[in-house]
């Protein structure tokens, strides 16, 4: 697995990996990563993903974060 690219954002990192058949995204905040994995025959391009990875798609990951984190929290408590 190797990083071909970088998504720019002030509070997640975004990576895109490239291995096999597959480009994987991944997202870390913190002590929490979320990874979507998608077929290079359903997306073709680095920039195919870029389009999918929109504000929209990121809100709906830092959403997901908060409430992993909370659940952290709750169990550590």
């Amino acid at each position: 697995m190797r990083i071909i690219d970088s998504i720019p954002h002030p509070s997640i990192s975004i990576s895109i990996f490239q291995m096999n058949d597959k480009f994987i995204v991944k997202f870390e905040a913190g002590p929490m990563e979320q990874a979507f994995k998608f077929y290079t025959e359903d997306v073709k391009s680095v920039e195919r993903i870029k389009s999918i990875i929109n504000a929209a798609f990121i809100e709906k990951v830092r959403a997901r974060f908060n409430d992993m984190f909370l659940q952290l929290k709750e169990a550590q408590a």
